[in-house]
């Protein structure tokens, strides 16, 4: 499918509109940096206080105190996984991929953050070290831990294959969030978002600009680790693509467990770190 309409017709200062250069949407130079220098003299002092195994194609939550640092792990084989964050005392307060796209890019790596949603948008974690952010961008355009797609699930799977599949990671995040706060699954299903696809590469075909996903580059050892600016709720599903190199939503693709960390570091070398409040506008009416 072309990307544009060969059939309008071309003006003829077509080649002058396509030449316009293009600005930045979201200058973040007036935002302050996180001090990655603080959170590497705080990550020499982590020391592990629990962990959690998220089960190939299941999904599993945690919880991540202020100030303290998670690890998503990659433990037995290349294994891709869905990333969900909520305020842990506040459900309405949770990820906003598409700010954090905006203000970053469509793929995140150390020193970049994940913002929460309107009206509170601040940051929930910053991403502290990323074993995988060597990767950069490929020649095919991919990157890896993506804030573009969405995440596989059940309607769409019907849209397009005509079949029913329970182990989306739509699915697994809904069975988990429900299981954690012990509501029904429909009553979890809206707090359920976009997601960060931790270890994916995916990007946007040359010709089409489909978003396309191939091989993670990830294999056992790798992680991705945040540092949690909030107090945090967080629900991963260790998707059923696996590496994501073929297909999902199915039980074809081979897939491996993930791994939860969470680490509590010399919380007084942390006085000085700037936690954030909720964003101070006041919409007015």
């Amino acid at each position: 499918m072309s990307p544009f309409n060969a059939n309008v017709p071309v003006p003829a200062d077509a080649a002058a509109r396509r030449a316009v250069k293009p600005v930045v949407c979201y200058p973040v130079e007036s935002l302050k940096a996180p001090d990655m220098g603080i959170l590497e003299r705080a990550r020499a002092t982590m020391e592990k206080v629990g962990e959690v195994i998220v089960p190939p194609r299941e999904g599993s939550t945690f919880e991540v105190p202020k100030g303290h640092f998670f690890r998503i792990v990659s433990v037995e084989g290349p294994q891709v996984g869905d990333l969900n964050l909520w305020n842990a005392n506040d459900l309405s307060e949770r990820f906003f991929s598409g700010k954090t796209r905006a203000l970053h890019a469509t793929h995140v790596t150390t020193g970049n953050r994940l913002w929460s949603n309107l009206p509170s948008l601040r940051p929930m974690a910053t991403i502290s070290h990323d074993t995988l952010g060597w990767y950069g961008f490929d020649e095919f355009g991919g990157g890896v831990h993506d804030v573009i797609g969405t995440r596989c699930d059940p309607y769409t799977n019907r849209l397009l294959s005509g079949g029913d599949y329970h182990h989306c990671c739509h699915s697994n995040l809904c069975r988990a969030l429900s299981q954690y706060k012990g509501i029904d699954i429909k009553a979890a299903e809206p707090h359920v978002h976009d997601v960060l696809n931790v270890f994916m590469c995916t990007g946007f075909t040359r010709d089409t600009q489909q978003y396309f996903m191939k091989a993670s580059p990830v294999r056992p050892g790798d992680f991705l680790e945040m540092f949690a600016e909030i107090d945090l709720l967080g629900a991963l599903s260790a998707c059923p693509g696996g590496d994501c190199s073929t297909s999902h939503s199915s039980d074809a693709a081979k897939c491996y467990p993930l791994k939860v960390e969470i680490y509590r570091p010399d919380m007084s070398l942390l006085a000085d770190w700037p936690f954030p409040e909720r964003n101070g506008y006041q919409l007015q009416v």
